[in-house]
């Protein structure tokens, strides 16, 4: 983990503890922040844990003995305060950053794709209503009711190097352009993308479209271009391995706050995480770290 280039992109957003107590270290508060969004704790849950788990005291280099975890409140106030000036975007960045350092650069192929993250249904809250910046939409002959995470990822490393956050019932060529880096010679996509020969020559004027077509019209199947998809699915399957780390691994499948604004700004944390993970081997050679 690059603590230090981390640390230094929120320090100057920091207190500096000239009025009231003096803050916790911001180390101490990017490693608690980062163990919410590793094992999906709220608040509270993450200060109870921190009491119950002592792994997770000496990695946040707390003693117990000698002082206290920061309480709910406090994990709040960092939380707001990174969702206040937008961290999580100059965070992804940084990451990026980093990763090209060590020689993990995003090339010039890109897979996109979108999932539904769940959000409650149920009016049986304060304002007797549904969140108002999520939707619903229709997944089969499944209803859905949240939000929808867009990415962009590099087939080769499978890096997420683009993220968008929209209500559920945004359909995913809307945003397409935005999961773009401009430097694609190949954009790779399900039969959702299709049709987007604008999109691409505006904003990847070198991008051949290789996203799937629909091979099925009026009950009759079009075999060259269903044998066709069966092969771009073996490329397209890799963006499933970021999915597989955001919702199977970090289970962010449902959204923990109110309004579609602070459940992005999570989204973007879970994303810098979920790369780190991505090219953990990469990390975890001495070589990477031998300059």
């Amino acid at each position: 983990m690059p603590w230090q280039d981390l640390c230094a992109v929120i320090a100057p957003y920091y207190p500096k503890g000239e009025n009231g107590r003096p803050p916790v270290g911001l180390e101490r508060m990017l490693c608690i922040y980062f163990l919410q969004q590793w094992f999906n704790l709220s608040d509270p849950g993450a200060e109870e844990t921190l009491y119950d788990s002592q792994a997770m005291c000496a990695f946040v280099g707390i003693d117990l003995g000698r002082e206290p975890v920061p309480d709910e409140t406090t994990i709040l106030k960092f939380r707001h305060l990174l969702e206040k000036h937008h961290l999580g975007e100059k965070l992804f960045q940084e990451v990026h950053r980093h990763l090209e350092s060590l020689g993990v650069k995003v090339s010039k192929v890109t897979i996109v794709d979108a999932t539904i993250i769940n959000a409650p249904s149920s009016t049986k809250n304060k304002d007797k209503q549904r969140d108002p910046d999520m939707h619903q939409t229709r997944k089969g002959n499944q209803w859905y009711f949240g939000m929808k995470a867009h990415i962009g990822v590099d087939s080769k490393t499978k890096v997420i190097h683009a993220i968008v956050a929209t209500a559920a019932h945004v359909h995913d060529a809307a945003v397409l352009a935005d999961l773009l880096h401009g430097d694609e010679t190949r954009v790779w996509g399900n039969s959702a993308y299709q049709g987007q020969t604008d999109v691409l020559c505006q904003h990847a004027p070198k991008a051949r479209d290789l996203t799937n077509r629909r091979y099925r019209y009026k009950g009759v199947v079009n075999e060259v271009e269903r044998a066709k998809n069966r092969v771009k699915s073996q490329i397209l399957s890799r963006v499933e391995h970021a999915f597989g780390v955001i919702k199977g691994v970090f289970h962010f499948t449902k959204v923990r706050y109110r309004g579609l604004e602070k459940n992005a700004r999570r989204l973007f944390v879970t994303c810098v995480l979920a790369n780190l993970y991505l090219v953990r081997k990469l990390l975890l050679r001495p070589s990477c770290y031998d300059h």
